[in-house]
């Protein structure tokens, strides 16, 4: 899924760009520059990965990701809840409200 040769390739391109500008521009903008393009790269890097995932959050709201880790795109679920594994009963937290159980599973 996560190709290295591709990110090491981005990775010395970023390095070479970087450096070139510095020898380019005066000292505090080939700086910013060289900051930019670092922090830049990876998030073109992410953003491509993750729309080839389908989990960027783009058009498609049936895919369950985007967001910040998938979070606020679930479509009104609310958050996780637990089933019971002794009663069967749907609840949230921590102890089951029917039979005070602890013996739970998540259910998303």
């Amino acid at each position: 899924m996560f190709n290295y040769k591709t990110y090491l390739l981005f990775l010395g391109a970023s390095l070479a760009i970087s450096i070139g500008l510095q020898m380019i521009l005066p000292f505090p903008y080939g700086l910013a520059a060289a900051l930019g393009i670092f922090i830049v790269f990876p998030l073109f890097l992410r953003k491509r990965y993750m729309s080839r995932m389908r989990g960027y959050g783009g058009s498609d709201s049936g895919t369950g990701g985007g967001g910040f880790f998938g979070m606020g795109s679930q479509g009104g679920s609310g958050g996780v809840k637990y089933v019971c594994l002794v009663c069967n009963n749907k609840h949230k937290g921590g102890s089951c409200p029917r039979c005070g159980s602890k013996m739970q599973r998540a259910d998303f």
